[in-house]
């Protein structure tokens, strides 16, 4: 059993629920495997899959609520978080919004961070950023 606690980025959920995308099968093995997200994480999901995609809100609501079953209950955005994100941007100078989440991920103690949008094998304290799709 892997000792990591996983904490997914928005594009990993992405491409769980993508049929015909070559990273589908990799990122729905991690959530199928289970781990951890942000409510800022279900929110950029509803939005890129309804607006971008062109899903319908049932089907929105119902893989919004796969995720929810499959991974530990969402971190909450607080003002904390909030502010321990600004402290990553300065330090990073990555997107805020990433930082929000990778902020999210420390919050909840996370090893690992699976996205493809950060430096890979990056670390933050105990956090490490994968890109689980890198050959």
């Amino acid at each position: 059993m892997n000792a990591d606690k996983a904490f997914f980025d928005t594009n990993i959920l992405i491409y769980s629920f993508s049929s015909g995308e070559t990273r589908q099968g990799t990122a729905l093995g991690l959530l199928l495997a289970g781990g951890i997200v942000s409510i800022q994480c279900l929110n950029e999901f509803a939005a890129v899959t309804s607006r971008k995609l062109k899903k319908p809100w049932l089907e929105v609501k119902s893989r919004l609520d796969t995720i929810r079953q499959l991974c530990e209950p969402p971190v909450p955005l607080t003002v904390a978080i909030h502010d321990r994100g600004l402290q990553i941007a300065q330090v990073t100078g990555y997107h805020i919004y990433d930082c929000f989440m990778l902020a999210s991920a420390l919050e909840a103690n996370c090893t690992v961070f699976y996205t493809e949008d950060l430096h890979h094998g990056h670390k933050l304290g105990d956090l490490t950023i994968r890109n689980p799709f890198k050959r």
